[in-house]
């Protein structure tokens, strides 16, 4: 097993985009555009893909399907591109058996979810199962995955961090999809600063900066990373007005999730660049055919096209 801190994967600064499993019409995964995928996030400087997260309906997927699209962003060609693959569920072994499939894969990192069946009230219970799972891909970095908004599992992170540190060589640290703001500045600050805290937030990813965030795991950096990079630039330029300005836009771009159905409407912001990838399963709920008419014109409305990804002209 490896005995020094990080020397898997450094801290990750910029946009690392939860990517969408691509599906066919009839349900079942399209991965033949996972290339095409990876290249368009290459392409508008995207630093990495977080697969089979919540965006990727990693909870949807049977266990041969999350094998199946982990294998696919594993072959992808865009060898700049980190690959951090979510691993976590209900199943613990099934956890340790996709953290081996993905390391197998070239995998850089893989991230473990809180199961949420048996509910979990204790730190040292998830720090237990970290180290399990982490111990099954040795040379590969982990993240604890914290998004107590859709898990129901809401334990302190100083508390893993604090039962983690020292005992675990390739844990590197946390996704952090809350909106515990002091928390997070201690989990940014813990042990000096040792551990990788990435902010998972998008329509208050100002805030995460200015608690210190570098680096965050987003859905909507999948077709709006532009927008994203103009906001860091305009943050780390000391011009708050224009982030905060960029912020609202993301904030317009987040509000028509709610408007037409939550999370699937990522799926259709794809369709309107030119990356079909399908639908969501149930139990999500997807626009209807009229609806994503009049969806398309709140685009137009919103200017998201000024902010949009781009596709690669090869694929265009």
């Amino acid at each position: 097993m490896a005995n020094n801190y990080f020397i898997m994967i450094q801290k990750i600064e910029g946009l690392v985009a939860a990517p969408f499993t691509p599906m066919h019409a009839d349900g079942s995964l399209n991965l033949s555009i996972v290339s095409q995928y990876a290249r368009m996030l290459a392409h508008n400087g995207v630093k990495g893909a977080f697969v089979a997260g919540s965006t990727g309906e990693g909870v949807s997927l049977t266990y041969q399907e999350k094998r199946d699209i982990i294998e696919a962003w594993g072959h992808a060609s865009e060898k700049d591109l980190l690959k951090i693959a979510m691993v976590g569920g209900n199943s613990v072994e099934e956890m340790q058996q996709l953290a081996k499939w993905a390391a197998a894969c070239g995998y850089d990192a893989i991230a473990i979810l809180a199961p949420h069946y048996f509910k979990i009230n204790s730190a040292e219970t998830i720090a237990q199962i970290c180290r399990e799972v982490g111990e099954a891909a040795p040379d590969t970095a982990v993240y604890f995955y914290h998004i107590p908004v859709l898990t129901g599992v809401n334990v302190s992170m100083v508390q893993l961090l604090e039962h983690l540190d020292g005992q675990m060589p390739n844990f590197a640290g946390i996704k952090y999809t809350h909106h515990d703001m002091m928390e997070y500045n201690q989990c940014l600050n813990y042990g000096g600063g040792k551990y990788d805290i990435l902010w998972g937030w998008d329509e208050v990813f100002l805030g995460g900066m200015a608690m210190g965030a570098r680096g965050g795991v987003g859905s909507t950096f999948n077709y709006a990373a532009p927008l994203y990079h103009r906001l860091m630039a305009a943050f780390d330029a000391g011009d708050l007005a224009e982030a905060r300005r960029l912020q609202e836009k993301s904030i317009d771009i987040v509000k028509l999730l709610g408007k037409y159905g939550g999370i699937s409407v990522g799926k259709a912001y794809m369709r309107a660049l030119g990356l079909d990838c399908g639908t969501f399963r149930l139990p999500v709920r997807n626009m209807s055919e009229a609806q994503y008419g009049e969806f398309f014109q709140d685009l137009e409305d919103i200017e998201f096209f000024v902010y949009a990804s781009e596709m690669p002209e090869v694929y265009s």
